[in-house]
């Protein structure tokens, strides 16, 4: 009961504030609720007016809203800036404003938590400890000096008691979709209580700084051989679930031109190679940077690209990307046909809808793009069409996918602003080429088979007490053969004897291939 009280007490200072701010009549322009439901929102919300946050008059309503509430709902409100299919298109640009910077809490509540995380004092681990530099709704991050190598590193350190504050805003959250499912039955097909799950399991993964450092250590070994983009090293004997402790990296903020200008940089040159690192992280490694704006992101004196803050990282499968490649390289080709093609069999496309119909839409969506000047040609632009089409035609929502639309979006914005001109498809164009060669060709084919024959060959020593059993069986009277022993010996069989077919059936497809690429 007194969780009950508690929960309609958070709803209704909700619903004060986003009263006080205008919000809630903007939210009733963009969802449109039946008039009872709007009744009950002004009778739960008119009574709390004094007790509604004010918030700051230069932000538009709802993100001024957001940002009154605090931490919980200003991360919220971020998740919910890369889902333009739940709270429309403008209105996700508009959360994209929230900043997600707050006052630091003091230097000695932050040495105390470092001390307990690590197991020993401060000072034992640094020889310096300075001020935050920077702070956000979750952690914020120190300048310090190691005290046995000294190095200068980043200490990023989780706010008091966020995940106890942050665990009754989820219960709030989950309190306020469920009663919008009941209150407005029109919001079910936008799955508010599956949003806040997701916002629930991507808070819970940043408040463990080890995973945000594993994140980090696996991004910095993807890119080790790039020499003009770099991730910090993590220490991880300095670095526990509420801390973590990263190399200093040095260089201009990716957003101001003006050093970059001082530096030497070409900034057309780094505008296409800022765009094509985050594709070849997507399409070719599967993991990607899914927050690389201006701030995430320095340039070294040498043009190298630093990226920082590892708490929003992306990944996607193999079949994904190579839909999503095809995709890009469709639209690319203006093959509206095989566009088409590839959504109905990764199967985003109901197979019941017409796929000429379907290729007629995309066909809407990409020619008069490319009749657009170059500096109007816009990815933000065609994902957005592609989505409002896709769900036309039945595409379910597939949050990877819009993670990666965001992202996409995030990247052109830090492009353009470095080169107007900046022609997105000629960027994208020969890292979409040589994704295709390595995994539809014939370099593809022989890796495929290669993997085959070290997945049969783990198998090799079992294959004689396999064939054992099978001839013990055989000479048994005639009656159905008895299972293989409990060692995987009958899956084991299976899966040498499909193995083996397909190794050969893989050879011919090598050879075909491969003939084709010869002789044309």
């Amino acid at each position: 009961m007194f969780r009950l009280f508690a929960n309609l007490w958070r709803l209704a200072r909700v619903g004060a504030t986003f009263a006080r701010t205008g919000a809630l009549s903007r939210i009733f322009e963009e969802f449109d609720p039946p008039p009872y439901a709007r009744t009950v929102l002004w009778i739960i919300t008119l009574p709390m007016g004094p007790f509604g946050l004010k918030g700051d008059a230069s932000l538009p309503p709802v993100p001024r809203a957001i940002n009154a509430l605090g931490p919980a709902y200003i991360k919220f409100g971020q998740i919910l800036s890369t889902r333009p299919d739940i709270v429309g298109a403008d209105l996700a640009r508009q959360l994209r404003l929230l900043q997600d910077a707050l006052p630091p809490f003091p230097v000695a509540e932050a040495r105390a938590i470092v001390e307990a995380e690590l197991g020993k004092p401060v000072d034992l681990v640094f020889s310096q400890f300075d001020p935050p530099i920077a702070a956000a709704s979750i952690a914020q991050v120190h300048a310090a000096i190691t005290r046995d190598t000294g190095r200068k590193v980043a200490v990023k350190v989780l706010r008091p008691n966020v995940e106890r504050q942050f665990r009754a805003d989820i219960k709030a959250f989950y309190f306020i979709a469920r009663t919008l499912e009941w209150l407005i039955p029109s919001t079910r097909r936008l799955r508010p209580t599956a949003v806040v799950a997701h916002f629930d399991s991507v808070v819970s993964a940043e408040m463990d700084l080890r995973l945000e450092a594993s994140s980090a250590a696996e991004y910095r070994e993807n890119t080790k051989d790039d020499p003009l983009f770099k991730v910090p090293a993590i220490f991880w004997e300095m670095s526990a679930r509420r801390v973590m402790t990263l190399e200093w990296v040095d260089g201009a903020p990716l957003g101001d031109n003006d050093a970059l200008h001082a530096m030497g940089v070409n900034l057309p040159d780094l505008a296409v190679r800022v765009c094509q690192a985050f594709l070849r992280h997507a399409l070719i490694d599967g993991f990607f940077h899914a927050d690389m704006h201006q701030g995430n992101l320095k340039v070294r004196a040498d043009g190298a690209v630093l990226a920082l803050d590892f708490g929003v990282m992306g990944r996607l499968d193999a079949l994904t990307r190579r839909y999503y490649a095809e995709i890009l390289y469709g639209f690319a080709k203006r093959d509206y046909r095989r566009v088409a093609e590839v959504h109905f069999e990764a199967g985003y496309v109901p197979a019941d809808r017409d796929i000429d119909a379907f290729a007629q839409a995309l066909r809407s969506i990409g020619e008069p793009i490319f009749g657009m000047d170059v500096s109007r040609i816009s990815m933000a632009r065609l994902l957005a069409h592609l989505f409002e089409t896709t769900e036309r035609f039945g595409m379910r929502t597939r949050t990877e996918l819009l993670l990666l639309q965001r992202s996409m979006v995030v990247v052109e914005g830090v492009a353009r602003s470095l080169d107007p001109q900046c022609n997105m498809w000629n960027v994208i164009r020969p890292v979409a080429e040589v994704w295709m060669k390595d995994n539809l060709g014939p370099k593809a084919a022989l890796r495929d088979l290669r993997t085959a024959a070290v997945t049969i060959a783990r198998y090799v020593p079992r294959l004689p007490g396999i064939a054992e059993q099978f001839v013990i069986a055989a000479q048994r009277e005639p009656g159905p053969p008895p299972q293989p022993a409990p060692a995987g010996g009958g899956i084991a069989a299976g899966l040498v004897g499909g193995l083996l077919g397909g190794l050969l059936g893989g050879a011919g497809v090598a050879g075909a291939i491969w003939a084709f690429y010869t002789l044309n």
